[in-house]
């Protein structure tokens, strides 16, 4: 009679075992050395592009600011001016209804860029800074603040 287990041949290899030492293994380490590595060697090539990006942004921002106190000075000057000229015109009777509405929409768009003057000078600042020193963390805080104050002066941005 036949030895059953003598017939019965494995289906599967057994497992193989990494060369070297019985139970050796690879180090979390060396996986991570290579991977901080690889990343190390991709920020060395692209270097130069990431520092254009940093310098055109911190260019951007100083424009930005410069066009913000430029936009406020002239819709503060605008303003005043509406602001005595409103209630005159108001009161006189040949001004067309379409000189009036403009008008009145103009001052309410100056009006808007001086309320939120300080708020988007105040992101500019921060912004700029953050560029200036690498802060990650505090440039993420102002995306959102970038696209509220994009969206505040689009939305005084008269419709054609």
């Amino acid at each position: 009679m036949r030895n059953p287990k003598a017939s019965v041949k494995p289906t599967a290899k057994p497992a193989a075992r990494p060369a070297g030492k019985p139970g050796s293994y690879v180090k979390f380490s060396d996986k991570l050395t290579d991977s901080l590595n690889d990343i190390g060697r991709m920020i060395q090539d692209h270097k130069d592009m990431i520092d254009a990006i940093q310098e055109v942004a911190l260019e951007l921002t100083g424009s930005m600011s410069t066009l913000h106190s430029l936009t406020v000075k002239y819709a503060t000057k605008a303003n005043q001016i509406l602001d005595v000229l409103l209630p005159i015109l108001k009161n006189i009777p040949v001004i067309p209804k379409n000189v009036m509405t403009l008008l009145t929409e103009m001052e309410k768009y100056t009006q808007n860029i001086i309320d939120n003057a300080a708020k988007t000078s105040r992101t500019i600042t921060d912004v700029h800074g953050g560029l200036q020193t690498g802060d990650v963390s505090r440039l993420k805080v102002h995306a959102g603040e970038l696209k509220n104050v994009t969206s505040a002066l689009t939305s005084i941005l008269p419709k054609n």
